[in-house]
């Protein structure tokens, strides 16, 4: 469990069991990257600010910095946040606080954490300390921010001249799938350890029961919402194609009984890429895994090939179907020794093949083996009209991966009954 030196505060009573692992996690720096995210109630922020004058209290090298977008927002969000912590803890008098500018400072030794807006992001270069460097840095609502680049902008700026750092990002997951945020969370990052949480992780008397019961309502009335607002879970804004994806990754394990495969190939030289993918169907669960893919530019049918066999492991055994409209492509890996056949397609095969595709019960995507396939289906939307109407067309643009899961399963969709 989390421990203090502080005298008379037990950790338990301000921490969420569901956070202790990220704490030990913390303490033993075993990574750089907390990327905390959830919904509404689950202490996250709490915790972080927790971790950061506790931080600086035991480490008399580090000072903080803690980032909003607008910095118009931070006098009632972070500032009051590191204000609940320090009394949390007991250790008011050791600390002193003001607002112009917002600013804590540890008074034994002078550590300080500060507070800074991103309005204008050219004055972060102007950010001192005047003892020790900046090991802790937290970016609170991330999803405000501009994106990766202009974060990592900033990490480059503050994170030099020390030891080892600690980097909180914490955020309530927006409704789009699209959001930037939400694609970050999903792109692997070996620096990085990310942990959801919901208000079910927390103590009940943490909360008080009206939290609990305007939750349960919502559950009741509107799940969408519930979901959304509660469990943080990036529902969508009900133009997305597919509603029935799993973003994670697959173990070797899980991988090695996969027997049931299945392979497509999207022509393409430039911009649109050539796209294969490989996948295996779970028929009775209904579950197709997409665990396996290859993307590139310019590049010739010979060297795709030559790429599949020596990086992939595909052999002259393994039954490709590809994209029908290039007959010259599809005969040259035949040519090479492939068991490449051409999509069958037909009328309204695309349309037939989307709606198969959405019957499933869920689309398991690992995002390390297939990026670009975990990145195209989540944000593939229909489309929609000048007046932001959804039309039941799909759109054409941006599709590489699907076409190719589509053809891979033209042998399932096609059959009567399906």
């Amino acid at each position: 469990m989390p421990r203090t030196n502080i005298e008379g505060v037990r950790l338990t009573d301000l921490i969420a069991p569901a956070f202790y692992p990220v704490y030990w996690d913390v303490k033993d720096g075993l990574h750089t990257y907390y990327d905390l995210y959830g919904g509404r109630g689950s202490t996250k922020s709490s915790f972080i600010s927790l971790m950061l004058v506790m931080g600086i209290m035991e480490d008399p090298s580090s000072n903080a910095a803690v980032f909003r977008k607008v910095a118009s927002t931070i006098g009632t969000s972070v500032y009051e946040q590191v204000l609940w912590a320090i009394n949390a803890l007991g250790v008011d008098e050791l600390w002193k606080t003001t607002t112009n500018p917002y600013k804590a400072t540890y008074k034994p030794t002078g550590q300080v954490i500060l507070f800074r807006g991103l309005d204008k992001a050219k004055k972060l270069k102007s950010i001192k300390v005047a003892k020790g460097y900046i090991k802790f840095l937290w970016f609170e609502e991330l999803d405000e921010f501009a994106g990766e680049e202009e974060i990592r902008s900033v990490q480059q700026s503050i994170l030099r001249g020390g030891p080892c750092y600690t980097v909180f990002k914490s955020f309530n997951p927006p409704i789009s799938r699209s959001n930037w945020a939400n694609k970050y969370v999903l792109k692997p990052h070996r620096g990085a350890y990310r942990h959801k949480s919901c208000y079910l992780d927390v103590p009940v008397d943490w909360l008080g029961q009206q939290f609990i019961d305007d939750a349960e309502d919502l559950k009741q009335t509107n799940y969408r919402a519930y979901q959304h607002e509660y469990l943080g879970d990036a529902v969508g804004t009900g133009g997305e194609v597919f509603d029935n994806l799993e973003i994670r990754v697959l173990s070797d394990s899980e991988i090695s009984t996969f027997d049931n495969i299945f392979m497509g190939i999207d022509w393409g030289w430039y911009p649109d890429p050539f796209h294969w993918s490989k996948m295996h169907y779970d028929g009775n669960r209904k579950i197709l895994y997409i665990y396996d893919e290859m993307r590139c530019w310019k590049t010739s049918n010979a060297e795709t090939w030559n790429r599949l066999v020596m990086q992939h492991g595909v052999t002259s055994q393994d039954l490709i179907t590809a994209d029908s409209a290039e007959k010259k492509s599809v005969g040259d890996y035949r040519d090479y020794g492939s068991l490449c056949r051409p999509a069958i397609k037909g009328p309204d095969s695309r349309r037939y093949s989307y709606k198969w595709l959405q019957s499933l019960k869920k689309i398991v995507i690992d995002p390390i083996r297939c990026p670009y396939s975990a990145q195209e289906f989540p944000e593939y939307e229909y489309e929609r009209n000048e007046q932001d109407e959804i039309i039941s067309g799909y759109p054409d643009g941006n599709d590489h991966g699907i076409d190719a899961v589509r053809y891979a399963m033209e042998r399932y969709y096609k059959r009567k009954g399906q």
